[in-house]
């Protein structure tokens, strides 16, 4: 598989979209087209192997499924691991002739992947930085009261900073990367210690994500009891992700009808009333 300049440049074009607020605010931008899921299926459409590109997109999201920016920190910049790291992952995986199904193919976009998140701060960083100039050009413009110039402000200039960090960086990376992974074939056979370890860490990835998204839902031990219920009926019945998650459905309308029946309690005890739960109001009738 190689990757053509006019691929490289629409990938390109994906990582501004993917990066801008402006699109449609922060739902459309970072947390739709910027996540790996969807930007598997858009690498898939661009570069024609649609199931390479979702599976790898698959396999970065389990990574990154928790992944947030508080207060502009970032550990990994997600439109670099979509729109360079997906690309890159898929061209290795034909170039050494792995099936996009298999598990080594999996451990592998989920090492590049991370590799070309990590490096993508950079370009995250770059993209603020050069922010803060129009930024500095809106607050002249508010205090001189020209309002009407804070649209070029805010939706033409910050497209200057993303075709300099997002589009110049996906495209080159994409097209000349792609050469540069096809030489590794022959410099990292399957079989070497580099490969494995590859296949090693991209297997304890997910890990990482799994163990981000606990920390932020889970407050208490009994929390981790729905998620053993999960890890129990995939990996025990065999379960695909679509049965797990009617189950799950279940318990979760289970757990709200009984969180309502406290608060209706909650609520009678408050107003010096008393709720009786019993069964003589079918006698009555």
């Amino acid at each position: 598989m190689t990757i053509s300049w006019l691929q490289a440049a629409l990938l390109g074009l994906f990582a501004c979209l993917s990066s801008m607020p402006g699109l449609g605010g922060t739902t459309v931008g970072n947390y739709t087209l910027g996540r790996p899921l969807v930007g598997g299926l858009v690498c898939g459409l661009i570069l024609g192997d649609v199931k390479t590109g979702i599976i790898c997109g698959v396999a970065m999201q389990l990574v990154y499924i928790a992944l947030v920016t508080p207060g502009g920190t970032v550990s990994a910049d997600l439109r670099a691991v979509s729109y360079i790291g997906i690309p890159l992952a898929m061209v290795a995986i034909h170039s050494q002739g792995l099936s996009a199904d298999s598990a080594e193919a999996a451990n592998l976009a989920k090492s590049m992947g991370t590799l070309v998140g990590t490096i993508g701060t950079v370009l995250f960083y770059g993209t603020a930085t050069m922010n803060l100039i129009w930024q500095h050009m809106g607050w002249k413009e508010v205090e001189n009261r020209n309002f009407k110039k804070l649209y070029t402000v805010n939706w033409r200039l910050p497209w200057i900073s993303h075709f300099v960090f997002s589009f110049l960086p996906t495209l080159i990376m994409c097209k000349l990367g792609s050469t540069a992974v096809t030489a590794l074939k022959n410099a990292l056979p399957m079989d070497g210690i580099p490969m494995k370890t590859l296949f090693t860490v991209g297997s304890l990835l997910p890990c990482v994500g799994i163990a981000i998204l606990l920390k932020q839902i889970v407050e208490k031990a009994v929390d981790f009891v729905p998620f053993f219920v999960g890890f129990t009926l995939a990996a025990s019945v065999g379960l695909n992700l679509v049965s797990c998650a009617v189950i799950s459905l279940i318990f979760a309308v289970i757990t709200y009808e009984i969180e309502m029946v406290k608060n209706m309690k909650v609520a009678a005890g408050a107003g010096g009333g008393q709720v009786d739960f019993d069964d003589d109001d079918e006698e009555d009738i």
